[in-house]
């Protein structure tokens, strides 16, 4: 169906904020119990607030399909709205209110490079001796690939479990795509650092020997979070100076010089928790998306909670959902036009829950 020439996107970029939040309410109200919208952590206020859940990835693409809702606007990346698609019933349609939307860590590792990988560290190590995993955090036709592969997904939360339970059926684990997720999820293990290594997908054999791939347990792929990159130890190192006492949290997609010495380390939802939990008048610094460290600061006023770098860094694809693009999609669906659906392919659809499900047994 064409899109109605009165809901251009291009019409929404002047609006005053009163009225898209207007325009929003009305077009949320007009859809009733057809629309859910779901908002990630790291959303902004302005289109968070319209959000019927809030929460990771994960969460909100199960929230999606336990509503059995027919419109899904999924207020997150690209990798989120597909893995809401692939987990969502046939019936059910999930919108990417900008579909320029994406992540820069997913991004650093396509099919076609990890396929080559894998076929250089199979070539070494056998194909029998390797199971592969990813984290969420990546597109749908490397999910299918590990659902081929008879690997997983995992989240930030069970990233250390789900790697045990790949070593206890066999020698290595190819993860991908966050380096320091990995990592961390390694040391958690008791897996020596000479056991782990990187592999640089310009380089041949990522950089490393036929003797190096063939003794380590875990081999990560070289991608990170450019936000969670931000977070140094001269940081952390700052904040205990001044202020003593003080508990520092952080993302395990953190580097792992800052994990070593925060206190403590977990997943988006463990740090909500976490810092939800703590007696009154306690000092945190939050290693993380500035978006949800900022909302943490408003509805904690009973504590002290600073962003743990001087220098912001918003998920600038994130961002890109805005109250503009919400408002478009929301007017068009009241019209009876669907822009912005994310489909992922049949087959993939089919391996990458696969994938999924795997992880959920655990």
């Amino acid at each position: 169906m064409a899109i109605i020439e009165s809901y251009r996107m291009e019409d929404y970029l002047d609006l005053s904020e009163e009225e898209l939040d207007r325009r929003i309410s009305t077009a949320k109200e007009a859809m009733g119990d057809r629309l859910l919208i779901l908002g990630h952590h790291y959303q902004q206020d302005d289109v968070i607030k319209f959000a019927d859940f809030r929460g990771d990835s994960l969460k909100l693409s199960q929230e999606a399909a336990r509503s059995q809702r027919e419109f899904i606007v999924f207020c997150g990346v690209h990798f989120m709205a597909e893995t809401a698609d692939i987990v969502t019933g046939d019936d059910q349609k999930v919108i990417l209110p900008d579909l320029t939307a994406g992540c820069s860590m997913a991004d650093m590792a396509d099919l076609y490079n990890v396929e080559r990988a894998w076929k250089d560290i199979t070539n070494i190590a056998g194909e029998a001796n390797i199971l592969p995993v990813t984290y969420v955090n990546s597109t749908a036709d490397l999910k299918a690939f590990c659902g081929k592969k008879d690997g997983v997904v995992c989240t930030s939360s069970i990233a250390e479990k789900v790697i045990k339970w790949a070593l206890d059926r066999t020698d290595k684990v190819f993860f991908f795509p966050d380096e320091h997720l990995g990592r961390n999820s390694a040391f958690k293990l008791g897996i020596p650092e000479d056991e782990i290594i990187v592999w640089h997908r310009d380089a041949p054999l990522g950089g490393n020997s036929e003797n190096a791939i063939k003794k380590a347990k875990i081999i990560l792929w070289n991608g990170f979070c450019s936000v969670h990159m931000l977070f140094l130890p001269k940081h952390v190192e700052y904040f205990r100076e001044r202020y003593p006492g003080i508990k520092i949290i952080v993302h395990p997609e953190c580097r792992r010089e800052v994990v070593a010495i925060s206190d403590l380390c977990g997943s988006t939802e463990y740090i909500i928790k976490t810092v939800k939990a703590a007696p009154p008048d306690t000092v945190w610094a939050v290693g993380t998306e500035i978006n949800l460290v900022n909302r943490l600061r408003k509805e904690q006023p009973d504590k002290t909670i600073f962003f743990l770098s001087p220098t912001v860094c918003l998920c600038s694809t994130m961002y890109r959902i805005d109250p503009q693009h919400l408002c478009w999609v929301l007017e068009n669906l009241v019209a009876g036009t669907v822009v912005n659906q994310v489909i992922v392919p049949v087959e993939e659809k089919r391996w990458a829950k696969i994938a999924l499900e795997r992880m959920l047994t655990l």
